[in-house]
């Protein structure tokens, strides 16, 4: 079972709701992560995520999505336990401006960031020049899967 708790501090269209919620299941599949997950996903505006920025991150900057993993090391992972993987937030209002600035749809932004976070939430990283490509090529997988295309 995947529990996916909705924390809408900015009121987000049911339709935006969906697609993370796919995107999420997607990639769990596609990692092949099985068990009971629960993913925490809060929904914000520019001032509350340039507050969480700063304040976890020292970042005193407004950004798109954070991601905030619990699982430290997902190949120990209980499958018989219930298993909280973390927290992500995005920005709403980041999330129209960069899907106009890139030319794609608000769709394919917020599957994007999901996308992103999850596979943060699951291990990967983008600081490695090499874990970046991997990261990036399974997020591309995914978005694909979802027909979320630019």
């Amino acid at each position: 079972m995947i529990n996916i708790d909705f924390n809408e501090l900015v009121s987000i269209d049911s339709k935006y709701k969906n697609i993370i919620e796919r995107v999420i299941k997607s990639t769990l599949i596609k990692e092949n992560i099985k068990g009971d997950i629960e993913v925490s996903i809060t929904i914000c505006d520019e001032k509350e995520i340039k507050e969480i920025n700063n304040k976890f991150r020292n970042k005193n900057e407004v950004t798109d999505v954070l991601s905030f993993p619990l699982i430290k090391d997902i190949s120990r992972m209980n499958i018989n336990e219930y298993n909280v993987l973390g927290d992500i937030i995005i920005c709403l209002m980041k999330a129209i401006q960069q899907s106009k600035q890139h030319g794609h749809s608000i769709d394919r932004e917020i599957g994007f960031l999901t996308a992103h976070s999850m596979l943060h939430l699951l291990g990967y990283d983008h600081i490695i020049k090499e874990e970046e490509k991997n990261m990036f090529k399974k997020q591309e997988e995914i978005l694909e899967e979802l027909k979320l295309r630019r």
